[in-house]
């Protein structure tokens, strides 16, 4: 049977037919679906981690038991992994272990578009990169035949386009895998010193047995004819065969590590000119040089952001097709929080105390957009709370009463925990404001260790995020609802004047929940507003100038969350909008 699918389910459905029965990830876009997919199978045990490096290392015990597991991440949550996964390459695997990771080429949703094919090249793993929904699906099943018979961990490089593209799959039913009971063996799984030495010399003898299959599996294949070669991968492939056609001869690799050498030097003697069309940085051209080749690349191309056809063609000199154009150039729309979000009234008591704020990942980094501009600083998962510890010893007293950090809920789970317990170890005198908006927003409403439920929905242990910090040692824990705008501000200086570590949970539920209740739209009394627009430092989109410059209200966007109503002084809201 064939059906289209998007390149994340794709993967599942291959995991699913290879017969994975094992699966542990942390939700990063563009990788999420992978495991929502995964969970819908009931042959396939699914669940949230609360980070990447938990959910490697429990994908690997599920191996080492005999399963065939997976595990999937973006690719800076492949930078939390890095420390397994270094060292499961030593070990090899019992049941085969798959290791998606979504790379985000253009940064559509990310702080960095690194390269996670290094990754692969610096740990001495096979990676597979597909180039469409169906290669996703039998790369899966490819990977799990490669990691059994080569004892390691196959890494697919998924990337935003093809995980979020759809082509036509075959569909095939579900293979159980071959039972792999777990024999001990300390020589193979304790990396001590002395049996960490007599694996090495493993690791390289596999990569050059995958390098010889690299050679020959038809993963890597050659199509066309013609005096100009091109070598590529991944969604790179599907624009050189747009924007070229037949007219030039293609080596397509579908194995990205350990590349071929007999194989590509052949194909370079086969041709009058050699092209590597790749994203970002330039892994393919690197191999095709240490070979002796002399290749077009990323002379023509650039390491930043993602190609297009239309980009190739300009690039390579091919004709670029001319379509309609609009004469007036569109706005700008900037990403903003949504209507009722319960982080813009915190970000606003913070921006209007003129406090540095030290930002963390997800949806709330809106909070650093105008009008609000609250955040200084976003880095990775967890870096606020250490940040605002260095911070503030660097700086002392005077930093610790004007400056805070604000981590998520899902975020604390994965990477604030060991920061606060650095803060109380190290008698950091600073304030931690955790965003306890019920759910993991940024990547869809993925549950985490706080909401009390699982990936699949099912009743699962909730953690008390007051009686945690509390545990950790930190004495003043407070909660206060972000729709109120004098509680936030009075908690806050509060909070900032105590000579001790302090946690603030800003807590009510994203207002997109299903579960939410809203209230009735406001409107303005046109009368009584003064066109002061106190209400738009709030940046809430529901709120506009009308015409007449007084301020209105979309019906169809608010939530009635009454945090405007506050910032008015003459109470115009309430009344009807006349515009």
């Amino acid at each position: 049977m064939k059906k289209l699918l998007l390149g994340n389910e794709a993967l599942a459905r291959g995991l699913w037919e290879a017969g994975c029965s094992f699966v542990s990830s942390y939700p990063g876009t563009p990788s999420t679906e992978i495991t929502e997919y995964a969970a819908k199978y009931g042959e396939i045990y699914a669940e949230w981690a609360p980070n990447e490096k938990v959910a490697m290392e429990s994908a690997f015990g599920a191996s080492v038991a005999g399963k065939r597991s997976f595990c999937g991440m973006k690719h800076v949550g492949l930078n939390v992994a890095a420390d397994p996964l270094f060292t499961i390459s030593y070990t090899g695997v019992n049941g085969g272990m798959i290791i998606a990771v979504a790379d985000d080429a253009g940064m559509h949703s990310s702080q960095n578009e690194q390269d996670s094919r290094h990754y692969a090249v610096a740990a001495k793993l096979p990676m597979l990169e597909p180039s469409d929904s169906r290669e996703a699906l039998e790369f899966a099943k490819k990977a799990y035949y490669i990691s059994e018979k080569y004892d390691t961990p196959v890494i697919i490089k998924m990337c935003t386009r093809v995980a979020h593209s759809q082509s036509v799959c075959e569909l095939s039913d579900r293979v159980e895998a071959p039972e792999r009971k777990y024999e001990k063996n300390p020589q193979k799984y304790i990396m001590m010193p002395g049996f960490a030495k007599k694996r090495h010399p493993l690791v390289e003898k596999r990569t050059a047995d995958l390098t010889e299959f690299a050679e020959t599996s038809d993963i890597n294949r050659i199509e066309g004819e013609g005096n100009i070669g091109v070598i590529t991968s991944s969604t790179s492939y599907q624009y050189v065969k747009e924007v070229f056609g037949d007219s030039v001869k293609v080596l397509k690799l579908g194995m990205i590590n350990p590349m071929p050498k007999r194989k590509i030097l052949d194909f370079a003697a086969s041709v009058d000119k050699l092209i590597v069309v790749e994203e970002l940085d330039g892994i393919i051209e690197s191999h095709c040089n240490s070979l002796g080749l002399s290749v077009t690349g990323k002379d023509k191309i650039p390491m930043i952001g993602e190609l297009s056809q239309n980009k190739l063609a300009e690039l390579l000199g091919k004709e670029i097709p001319h379509g309609k154009t609009l004469d007036d150039e569109l706005p700008v729309r900037p990403p903003v929080m949504c209507a009722g979000c319960p982080h813009r009234g915190l970000f606003y008591t913070l921006a209007k105390n003129k406090i540095t704020v030290f930002g963390d990942i997800g949806c709330y980094t809106l909070g650093a957009q105008p009008p609000l501009n609250a955040i200084d600083t976003v880095i990775c998962m967890g870096a606020s709370v250490s940040g605002l510890h260095g911070y503030n010893k660097a700086l002392g007293k005077e930093a610790e009463q004007k400056s805070v950090c604000v981590i998520g809920d899902s975020t604390f789970m994965h990477s604030g925990i060991t920061g606060l317990v650095n803060m109380t170890y190290n008698d950091t005198h600073g304030t931690v404001i955790i965003l306890d908006n019920s759910i993991t927003g940024m990547t869809g409403h993925q549950h985490n260790p706080t909401t009390g439920m699982n990936l699949k929905g099912d009743p699962a242990a909730k953690i008390d995020l007051e009686a945690l910090c509390r545990a950790i040692g930190i004495k003043r824990v407070r909660v206060v609802d972000p729709y109120n705008i004098s509680e936030c501000d009075k908690a806050i200086k509060e909070e900032l004047a105590a000579e001790e570590a302090s946690v603030i949970i800003s807590r009510r539920p994203c207002v997109l929940l299903k579960y939410v209740k809203t209230k009735p739209s406001l409107s303005v009394d046109s009368e009584k507003c003064k066109a002061c627009h106190a209400c738009m430092k709030l940046g809430c989109p529901a709120l506009y100038i009308a015409d007449n410059k007084k301020v209105s209200v979309d019906p169809t966007q608010c939530v009635g969350c009454g945090v405007c109503e506050q910032l008015c002084k003459f109470g115009a809201f309430g009344g009807k909008d006349e515009k």
